[in-house]
């Protein structure tokens, strides 16, 4: 790490104490300070950020690691200078998106999460049958591209995230929400098995780049209280299905699934113009030097943390998965009229996103180690009751409850977690490494259940099943907030 440099007075023999000029010059431009370091402009004898130089004494400012590093105070600038500079001539984002501010970060990141999993997502499952009615494809040829886009997208986690730890991430989520709009044009004229396995390739790209990696790496680098931010963020996306299902089902119900991935790729654009102007002119601090070799990852490699955090982030992905895809035929399972079936599927949606509110309005005060060390056991709860539950929409409830608050805070700590407990350095990289890690759990749940289901001639022992590994999550959880590195 750079030494720091030393302050003895704020001027000495006439001269400006090192960093005062570019705190000057950097007032000059009408830059705003990252909410870190306050409204005001650098005082004398402070650093003024890395990577800004001082205009009068030609003096180059010390680069210092991105994140939270000791003796910083909250509202004040920390000694890797978290300021955000908008150079002249590059003008500032819309203030509704402007990354300056948390509101304005959440804004910005949510609208683009929002239509991009909505858009590059949702569709598959909406126009699958239509697709195997008219080109004859079978359900597992189809499935067969999702899963190869979906490995695509695991693999490039730690690419794209080390990019967006050295270079921001203004370019690949601009490219990345191009690409998608590029691919679900092309998906709406395909005709040729071997071309939608290219476009579905092509699409893994588009969520490794566009979607939630070097979404969140942008949250976590600049806001000021990130575990609030990705609440408000997850907040607003939690509706995406909620609007997107109907809309795509009436899109293909009226225009065809064609014309309805015509839609979807036009609306793909605006994800594009918000990224592009959102972050324009934002430059991030300097990585250090750990960053820019790749040390940071391999460090969170050798700590018990990261395994611990990777195999609960598994768990959780397999979990969810698995549900999403073999609840509903659990539930009718049971012998639940289809009423009730589809108001306790129905009823995951708002009470995940009431989760999250509460989470948000605690904001900073919510430590996201204690956060997760309630929401991992309450997965667990909310299984056992499932397997045990008589088969009654009432006494289901409660299934539906634990395991949507378990599932939306599990989500956000999945984000604010690492960076509280890896440390927001590399973050990117980290994070996409996770996300390798669970591409096999994420591609493998609907197919264990599924064994699960055929060896036990019913859904008797799934539940059971997926409590054991909601279990393995949680304690693998606790061995994670148990390494303090």
């Amino acid at each position: 790490m750079a030494e720091r440099p030393r302050h003895r007075g704020a001027h000495r023999a006439g001269r400006a104490a090192p960093g005062a000029g570019a705190g000057r010059a950097l007032h000059r431009l009408g830059a705003s300070a990252h909410p870190h370091a306050g409204a005001r402009p650098a005082a004398p004898g402070r650093p003024s950020g890395p990577g800004l130089r001082d205009r009068r004494a030609g003096a180059p400012a010390v680069p210092q690691p991105l994140g939270p590093q000791r003796g910083d105070a909250p509202g004040r600038a920390n000694a890797s200078g978290r300021l955000l500079a908008l150079p002249r001539g590059t003008g500032h984002p819309p203030p509704i998106v402007n990354p300056t501010t948390d509101r304005g970060l959440i804004w910005g990141t949510a609208l683009t999460q929002f239509i991009g999993w909505g858009t590059l997502f949702l569709p598959f499952s909406l126009v699958l049958e239509p697709m195997e009615a008219e080109l004859g494809w079978s359900r597992g040829e189809l499935n067969g591209a999702l899963t190869l886009g979906l490995l695509v997208s695991g693999m490039l986690g730690i690419p794209v995230g080390r990019w967006v730890d050295r270079q921001g991430g203004r370019l690949p989520l601009t490219l990345g929400a191009l690409l998608g709009a590029a691919v679900l044009a092309g998906w709406a004229m395909v005709d040729r098995l071997w071309v939608f396995y290219l476009l579905w390739i092509a699409m893994g790209c588009a969520h490794a780049t566009a979607l939630w990696t070097p979404a969140m790496a942008m949250v976590v680098a600049l806001a000021r209280h990130p575990a609030k931010a990705i609440a408000g963020i997850t907040f607003v996306t939690g509706f995406t299905a909620t609007v997107f299902v109907p809309l795509i089902a009436v899109l293909v119900e009226r225009q065809g699934w064609r014309g309805a991935l015509l839609a979807m790729a036009a609306l793909q654009l605006v994800p594009a113009v918000i990224a592009w102007a959102q972050f324009r002119g934002v430059t991030l601090p300097a990585p250090s030097l750990a960053v820019g070799r790749g040390d940071a990852l391999r460090r969170a490699l050798r700590r018990p943390a990261f395994w611990g955090l990777a195999l609960c982030f598994a768990a959780h992905v397999f979990i969810g998965v698995g549900l999403g895809t073999h609840l509903v035929p659990l539930l009718r399972e049971l012998g639940l009229p289809e009423a009730s079936v589809l108001l306790l599927v129905a009823l995951h949606g708002p009470t995940q996103v009431a989760a999250r509110a509460i989470l948000y309005f605690a904001g900073s005060r919510a430590s996201m180690r204690v956060v997760g060390a309630l929401a991992a056991p309450l997965l667990v709860l909310a299984l056992v009751w499932l397997a045990m539950a008589p088969a009654d929409v009432i006494w289901l409830l409660p299934f539906v409850a634990f395991w949507a608050v378990a599932d939306g805070l599990m989500t956000i700590v999945r984000a604010a977690g690492t960076a509280e407990i890896l440390g927001r350095e590399g973050y990117g990289a980290i994070t996409g490494a996770l996300s390798l890690i669970g591409v096999l759990p994420r591609t493998a749940a609907p197919f264990a259940i599924a064994l699960v289901w055929e060896a036990g001639g019913g859904y008797g022992a799934v539940p059971w099943m997926l409590a054991g590994v909601a279990a393995l999550g949680a304690g693998a959880f606790l061995l994670a907030v148990r390494d303090r590195g």
